[in-house]
């Protein structure tokens, strides 16, 4: 079953989302493997939103352990901040235009 995570971090900067994602992505553009989408942007707050959909929870944690969480230790500030507040889920419906 696929599964969902949304990140937002408050204060978050275009400019760190765009060092993350050269970091924590492949170089060529596609997606990490596991990962069905990834939208990202601005929240009205002024912060910053990822959500992303993954072919499984595995999928997710495996990909958060042996990358996300060691980006975020190796890009300190150049990154999106640490404290961030995370929501995921069990995707359980999915629809397309």
């Amino acid at each position: 079953m696929a599964f969902g995570i949304v990140h937002k971090f408050p204060g978050g900067t275009p400019e760190q989302y765009e060092t993350g994602i050269k970091r924590n992505h492949p170089d060529d553009g596609s997606l990490p493997e596991g990962q069905l989408h990834h939208f990202a942007g601005p929240t009205d707050d002024g912060g910053w939103i990822i959500c992303a959909t993954w072919d499984s929870r595995e999928s997710w944690e495996r990909f958060r352990e042996d990358i996300v969480i060691p980006s975020f230790q190796e890009l300190g500030d150049e990154g999106l901040p640490g404290e961030f507040q995370e929501t995921t889920y069990e995707v359980a419906n999915e629809l397309h235009a």
